[in-house]
């Protein structure tokens, strides 16, 4: 858990945090408002390269708005938003779109295209951005939903699968042109306990695997805690506490205490 300190940093303390590499992804004092209802006030968070921070918080407290902040799918009032050490804030489109390849995005409704077969979701982001041949195509995305479990169902569409089956297909695109950073947007929504325990080990089996830097939003907290490497709390619209499961358990903090207690 991040600390304050007024205590000068030693020479070899000063040459370490030089040689630490950049974070992922690095939000500073974002701030984002809908009229007068302001929904991130002054969020700094920071992800390293195979790390996974689960972002919680009591519902329109702006977790999925920082999602789509950092995807560039809305744009901030102020502040920052680096993707491997790039502002994103204020780019033009076509720049957009070569950051947004390098970042998967896990909708909460899956956003799978319903006229579409499992393999067509998959593939369409490949078509799109792929620069890979019909059968290269065929291959990768053949290849993908082997990874989670859904080789068997290419041919069915979205309505003829299951909602946890949906969120499987949903984690093959957003991994279909191996991205770095994956953004999950409460990925274990609406499931039942059992299937909702097989999507977080999909997520950690991922991570593993792929040396993913990944930001989970949820209101799941048995979930984050089984996939996080850190937690943060938010409360209208700023971060109360950000570590792990065991900083936020000795958090004497009224908030997160209450929230401790009616989601565990």
């Amino acid at each position: 858990m991040t600390t304050t300190t007024t205590a000068a940093a030693s020479p070899a303390t000063a040459t370490m945090e030089a040689a630490k590499p950049a974070p992922s992804i690095r939000v500073q004092t974002l701030r984002k408002a809908f009229g007068k209802q302001k929904v991130l006030n002054g969020i700094n968070l920071e992800v390293a390269q195979g790390e996974t921070v689960s972002v919680l918080g009591q519902s329109g407290t702006g977790k999925s708005v920082l999602l789509k902040l950092i995807i560039g799918l809305q744009q901030p009032d102020s502040g920052s938003i680096q993707i491997h050490g790039q502002e994103i804030t204020g780019l033009a489109r076509p720049q957009l779109n070569e950051i947004r390849k390098k970042v998967g995005f896990l909708f909460q409704n899956s956003a799978l295209y319903d006229s579409l077969t499992v393999e067509q979701n998959v593939a369409f982001p490949l078509e799109r951005h792929g620069g890979l041949s019909a059968a290269e195509r065929k291959k990768r995305v053949r290849e993908l939903l082997a990874t989670v479990g859904m080789e068997r169902d290419l041919d069915k569409l979205p309505a003829e699968i299951s909602g946890g089956m949906q969120k499987r297909v949903g984690l093959a695109r957003a991994l279909s042109l191996s991205p770095d950073i994956v953004l999950f947007d409460e990925p274990t929504a609406g499931l039942d306990p059992i299937t909702a325990s097989e999507i977080d080990e999909l997520i950690l089996k991922m991570q593993k695997e792929k040396n993913l830097a990944s930001i989970v939003v949820t209101h799941d907290l048995p979930s984050a805690r089984t996939v996080s490497d850190r937690l943060t709390l938010m409360r209208n619209g700023q971060i109360v506490i950000d570590g792990s499961f065991q900083d936020l358990e000795a958090s004497k903090d009224e908030f997160v205490v209450q929230f401790l207690n009616r989601t565990s």
